[in-house]
């Protein structure tokens, strides 16, 4: 197989593949509960891949996920890998200084390291913007701490894209991580992400391109645990069946028209679909290197569409 293709991420200099490993639901099973065996196995899969980005962040399983991504760390010291994770270690976290230096310290002896590539700020509501980038706020304590070498770049990453937009907006970071606005089915990141992006200079970490599994396995592959934070009009399985069909005329998987999509924006630097379980990065990796003609996204792009609102829920 081929080694994926690696991208500068930004401002921070960070050469990482055009595909990391995104650990959210990292060893999960259909019922919710954790594998850690399965999810260490995931991730060594990914890197065995050619995957040399992993991006963590401290709640994903409530630290389990960190947990794993130290095991397998631990069995792969070798490997030049660009381990990105986020500060926000328990739910009532109020972005101070103080929590987030907690928030690091205990990043750090979950993943087994003594510094971390890249840490983002995960989910601060845009309401309280202020107190995150001011003096006593979580973005100066990462600062203190990228100055010490404990943390190498900073970044923002919130699920709520207009959460994310005002941080990227203020031009104070050197990367994103943007999650639920870019897909073959979403387009909410050109509203203001991406024009902002552009204009610091930051790097895009496209986390969900695979829109719950939706993308992935299709109309006809669904199952329950794919629903999870996102109901699927019929709308959208329609509009997206339309999309399975130029696949299947162009012998083109639907996984490698959802990856390279987002990957042939050039603000792009690498996308983070979650791997659960061992059979996944593999496939991802076939999907990313898949050759695709011209004369397919002259087919696909006009059915790009954005189905979510672009203006923010009331």
């Amino acid at each position: 197989m081929a080694e994926l293709p690696s991208r500068v991420l930004g401002k921070t200099g960070l050469e990482v593949t055009v595909l990391g490993a995104g650990c959210a639901w990292l060893g999960r099973r259909a019922d919710g509960s954790i594998d850690r065996e399965m999810g260490v196995e995931a991730v060594l899969a990914a890197v065995d891949a050619g995957i040399r980005l992993i991006d963590v962040a401290s709640m994903y399983s409530q630290g389990q996920a960190e947990e794993m991504v130290g095991e397998a760390l631990r069995r792969r010291p070798e490997l030049p890998i660009v381990v990105e994770t986020k500060v926000r270690d328990v739910r009532d976290f109020t972005y101070t200084a103080a929590e987030t230096r907690r928030s690091v310290e205990t990043s750090l002896e979950r993943l087994g390291l003594n510094s971390i590539p890249m840490v983002f700020i995960h989910d601060p509501p845009a309401a309280i913007l202020d107190r995150v980038v001011g003096k006593d706020g979580a973005l100066s304590a990462l600062r203190q701490l990228q100055a010490e070498g404990v943390v190498g770049h900073v970044g923002i990453a919130s699920n709520n894209p207009w959460d994310n937009a005002p941080y990227v907006e203020t031009g104070e970071f050197e990367a994103a991580v943007v999650p639920d606005a870019f897909s073959l089915i979403s387009q909410v990141a050109f509203e203001r992400i991406f024009p902002a992006a552009e204009r610091f200079g930051m790097g895009i970490v496209i986390a969900t391109p695979l829109e719950r599994g939706l993308l992935a396995t299709g109309t006809h592959g669904l199952r329950p645990e794919d629903h999870i934070n996102r109901a699927f009009t019929p709308e959208v399985l329609q509009h997206v069946g339309r999309i399975e069909a130029v696949c299947a005329e162009f012998g083109v998987s639907l996984l490698a028209a959802a990856l390279q999509y987002v990957l042939r924006n050039p603000l792009v630097t690498t996308t983070v679909p979650g791997f659960r379980s061992p059979d996944q990065p593999a496939a991802s990796v076939e999907a990313v290197l898949e050759k695709i003609p011209e004369e397919f996204w002259r087919e696909v792009d006009p059915l790009v569409r954005d189905f979510k609102t672009a203006v923010p829920p009331a």
